[in-house]
């Protein structure tokens, strides 16, 4: 299947290195909205939606390559080798930044730095290692999102995104996330929050900006600075907003930071 048509490809601007937008759980290429612009003069942008969300393809989501972040590594290295790009500097949010990672690890040669936003390694507390959520919570919130995705996502999300995000924006994330078929929504859900890829960090080659929030439940700041201690290549940035969507509820805060690293 053409890549491009799979994941609603869309560019604009014109510039080197091209830069890839890659959005997290539950929000398609749109959530970078008031970010992506602010680059297009100098550089090429990029966007796409991880298949199962936003325009994607439906009918290509298959249970069982999606069910760990391997089919999503698969589907970005493809899509970056179809596009016959130079080196990307890749821009990814929360499990789209890991997406990243593991893809740069399998083929460096593709990408000239990442930008991590919100990202997380491991979402689950284990001794000394602080991931935002306790094994038995975590398995509560999932089988909450199993039973009623709908209720689930008017209920949790307002409490992910942090104070600073306007009534507007949160009612258009919600439509977002209510979009996204509820059987897709659990199994990414479960193959983005069950997930640990600590042991994978220090096989990382490229240059990485770190971008967390200095209050966010979902990535708190010790992940970030799990992530700087561990990448070896890497800059930490805590951005002073709250929540888990920075690049809508703080866009020139996040867009400031990247200028900075690039």
């Amino acid at each position: 299947m053409n890549p491009f048509i799979r994941h609603h490809v869309s560019t604009y601007g014109s510039g080197l290195p091209p830069m890839v937008f890659a959005h997290g759980f539950g929000t398609d290429q749109h959530a970078w909205r008031y970010v992506a612009p602010a680059f297009a003069a100098q550089h090429q942008v990029v966007l796409f939606d991880l298949v199962g969300a936003g325009a994607s393809d439906k009918s290509a989501y298959d249970f069982n390559r999606y069910r760990t972040l391997d089919g999503y590594v698969e589907d970005l290295l493809i899509l970056l080798r179809a596009m016959q790009l130079p080196k990307v500097i890749y821009v990814g949010h929360s499990v789209g930044g890991m997406i990243g990672v593991l893809a740069a690890i399998q083929e460096p040669d593709l990408f000239e730095r990442l930008v991590l936003l919100a990202a997380s390694p491991c979402y689950v507390n284990d001794g000394g290692y602080l991931g935002g959520f306790d094994a038995g919570d975590l398995e509560e919130l999932l089988g909450f999102l199993d039973r009623d995705y709908r209720s689930w996502s008017s209920t949790l999300i307002p409490t992910l995104v942090g104070g600073d995000m306007r009534p507007d924006l949160l009612d258009k994330l919600l439509d977002t996330f209510t979009q996204v078929d509820p059987k897709i929504a659990s199994q990414f859900a479960r193959a983005t929050f069950l997930s640990d890829y600590r042991a994978q960090l220090p096989n990382l080659r490229v240059p990485a900006l770190i971008v967390q929030c200095a209050d966010d439940s979902v990535a708190p700041p010790a992940v970030g600075h799990y992530l700087n201690e561990h990448l070896i290549d890497s800059e930490l940035h805590i951005l002073d907003t709250s929540g888990h969507y920075p690049h809508l509820s703080a866009p020139l805060a996040t867009i400031a930071a990247l200028e900075q690293y690039l």
